[in-house]
């Protein structure tokens, strides 16, 4: 038997083989050498992605309104309504940040804001249509499972309605954002506005039930615990498990500065050692994408080795993560770069993660 400094040996040795893990085995592997750890998650990495490519996706995230009643206390980038800093994007904006995306490539449009209260169901199905009669080959990847959850309070329609008129409207897939930690004890510090844990899963097992997909999320690095973190990837590969609707998981970060909870940022061991573990515990979702977003550069490309087979978007556009004071910008060039330079061939990709071209 192993003693308690190498509890976490058999879990380890356990996911190489392609077992899976328990909760409490993922738990351990908090605990287990980082490059141990690492070298685990690239073998199964490599052997669920063994071609010779690592992907990326062109698209933009625009935010169409910063009015919020949630009040997340990690969430440097809200304001309450009436704020004098408050906007909503007219849909001539926002067409016209679409049309500059695809002249840039864009494939994939994601769309999120906060959960304005005045802003009806309408609004949206009005948007999409205008975006998908201009762009109908871009993908609308847009609305997380809390705008979702706000437009059926605000509507009195059930979950289910709300979706089928986003999904007739244009609406393509959901990104899984407001994720956070699937665990109600942590969401009623960091996110008491916010839908709750069941909630997040209901929109996305209701968006599997229309034939669309989703990705899955978890902000990590603020109240929570490491229990809470496999807690979460728990309850991800159990709706994965029932649906299959997820096709990719990213885990990102929190970022501390200009918010109301405050805090240190998450170390590039702790994000390293998160992103592996996510990767040897979700057997069942093909995809991890690295958050260079949060990370930068180089740890983005490090995580091609922790892991994650993808390296998200260029994000033409972000204002989420640098309202908290982090700032990377990185182009397509910039990303085929690093994948290179990982030793893989760079390529890019759609949202559902088929292969456009190799670079």
């Amino acid at each position: 038997m192993p003693g308690q400094s190498d509890s976490w040996k058999p879990g380890l040795d356990a996911a190489v083989s392609g077992s899976r893990l328990s909760q409490p085995e993922g738990v351990s592997l908090f605990s287990a050498p980082l490059a141990l750890l690492g070298a685990a998650a690239d073998a199964v990495c490599r052997r669920l992605h063994p071609e010779p490519y690592r992907t990326f996706v062109i698209d933009r995230n625009i935010n169409y309104s910063n009015i919020c009643i949630s009040g997340c206390a990690f969430c440097a980038f809200f304001r309450p309504p009436g704020h004098t800093e408050g906007y909503v994007l007219s849909l001539d904006e926002i067409v016209r940040k679409v049309d500059e995306a695809v002249a840039l490539g864009a494939t994939q449009i994601l769309m999120q804001g906060g959960l304005h209260p005045d802003l009806p169901l309408s609004w949206f199905e009005d948007t999409f249509r205008a975006i998908k009669a201009r762009f109908p080959g871009v993908t609308i990847h847009s609305l997380s499972a809390p705008e979702i959850v706000h437009l059926s309070r605000i509507s009195g329609l059930a979950i289910g309605d709300v979706l089928s008129r986003l999904r007739a409207a244009g609406l393509d897939s959901l990104p899984g954002g407001g994720a956070e930690i699937l665990c109600d004890d942590v969401r009623s510090t960091v996110s008491p506005g916010k839908c709750t844990a069941d909630e997040w899963l209901g929109v996305v097992r209701a968006a599997h039930g229309l034939g669309m997909r989703a990705t899955a999320t978890m902000v990590f690095g603020h109240v929570e615990t490491v229990e809470h973190r496999v807690q979460h990837l728990l309850r991800i590969r159990q709706l994965q498990d029932e649906t299959g609707v997820f096709t990719a998981f990213i885990p990102w970060s929190f970022q501390p500065q200009n918010t109301a909870l405050g805090g240190t940022p998450a170390s590039a061991h702790d994000y390293l050692r998160t992103l592996a573990i996510s990767r040897l515990f979700l057997d069942n979702i093909p995809n991890i994408q690295a958050s260079w977003v949060t990370q930068g550069a180089k740890i983005g490309q490090l995580a091609l080795a922790f892991g994650a087979n993808d390296l998200g978007s260029t994000m033409i556009e972000e204002n989420v993560v640098r309202a908290a004071g982090v700032e990377f910008r990185m182009s397509a060039a910039g990303l085929a770069g690093l994948i290179r330079r990982a030793g893989f061939t760079p390529a890019r990709r759609d949202t559902q993660y088929n292969i456009l071209e190799t670079l």
